[in-house]
């Protein structure tokens, strides 16, 4: 029996790989996968594919490319999700910013240095056209860590998945003032250098099971209703 460990964010993005593990599909092939959600996203995913704690990774395209870049010791084995990550753009319930134009000297809640919520804060600077030099950040390590900075002010704004965050907007903990779709597939799958050398077959096995949930994956009857 072969050990490996996957982790991702704990999104319904991630839904698939929970089928596949629930019905024992890997154990059919000799193979022990074992699930880790990473609440802190691609930044904290990075840092465990690099200290080895996690062997594969679901994570976002431009964090874990900005980390391989600086030498994180794996790779891009495919993309998870072709479509664009819609992030929302989001303040506390009581804040005093209303439009995306007010934020542009606002402080950033970020769940660290590298990770989505930090680069897609650059990009949306971008698009506005502010001073990505000036941008002031919070590092916040996680969604939790976002909703009490928001709540408490030690952060103006914090971007992350629109639908994720919609349970938060709809109970009144944030209020989204914008949306910023990424301008790439949101999701990759990448996987240790040393365990693409040691364990191909086994790595092309779960890939193989987890694209052809994936495949089939609208098909589930009353999906709506078992992701809501």
């Amino acid at each position: 029996m072969t050990n490996l460990k996957v982790g991702g964010v704990p999104e319904h993005f991630n839904y698939p790989r929970y089928i596949t593990l629930k019905n024992k599909e890997y154990s059919k092939h000799y193979i022990n996968l074992r699930w880790q959600d990473y609440p802190g996203g691609t930044g904290q995913m990075s840092k465990a594919l690099r200290d080895g704690s996690v062997d594969i990774a679901i994570v976002l395209t431009e964090g874990i490319i900005k980390d391989i870049a600086n030498g994180n010791p794996s790779k891009i084995v495919q993309t998870f999700v072709k479509t664009p990550l819609i992030w929302g753009i989001h303040v506390g319930a009581k804040s005093t910013f209303k439009k995306i134009e007010d934020l542009e000297h606002a402080t950033i809640a970020i769940s660290r240095f590298g990770s989505g919520s930090h680069l897609m804060a650059i990009v949306n600077a971008f698009n506005q056209g502010w001073d990505i030099n000036s941008l002031k950040f919070k590092v916040i390590d996680s969604l939790q860590g976002g909703i009490e900075a928001l709540t408490n002010g030690e952060a103006d704004y914090f971007m992350w998945e629109h639908f994720t965050t919609k349970p938060l907007v709809d109970q009144g903990i944030f209020r989204r003032v914008d949306n910023c779709p990424t301008p790439w597939p949101c999701f990759v799958i990448a996987v240790r250098n040393e365990v693409l050398e040691h364990k191909f077959e086994e790595v092309k096995t779960i890939l193989d099971i987890i694209n052809a949930e994936s495949q089939d994956f609208k098909k589930i009857n009353n999906i709506d209703t078992t992701l809501a």
